[in-house]
């Protein structure tokens, strides 16, 4: 299942937007309002959304300002958050996150809607930055 966020400038140069990214802590800035927990361990941070299990993310690989891939950390589901970074000028970038994941089609069907919500918010805050 692969779920694509829209394309969004941020007003950032690319250097800026990887280096916010890859600091894990900052993804709290980008959590939906309902999180209930968020904490960073080393290269990874565990998330908890209101009514979901916890998550934890993984660092999993990096290319300097323009890749930034997290994974899950549990072998029972996988999946990738990945945030690609392109520049614009100077002074502002352009992100699009993706979600990819192998989920079978019963499980599928039951995430996509509130993973597809999840990505927008992601996005959109990031937009905001």
């Amino acid at each position: 299942m692969n779920i694509s966020g829209t394309k969004v400038v941020v007003n950032k140069s690319q250097k800026e937007t990887f280096e916010f990214l890859s600091d894990l802590k900052n993804f709290e800035q980008l959590m939906p309002a309902s999180i209930q927990k968020f904490e960073v361990e080393g290269d990874s941070f565990i998330f908890g959304l209101k009514g979901m299990p916890e998550i934890r993310l993984v660092l999993k690989e990096s290319t300097e300002f323009s890749n930034i891939t997290l994974g899950a950390a549990s072998s029972k589901l996988s999946f990738e958050l990945v945030a690609n970074i392109d520049e614009i000028d100077e002074a502002s970038s352009k992100v699009q996150l993706d979600f990819n994941g192998e989920f079978n089609m019963m499980m599928a069907m039951m995430v996509k809607k509130p993973l597809t919500n999840f990505i927008e918010t992601l996005t959109d805050n990031l937009e905001k930055l």
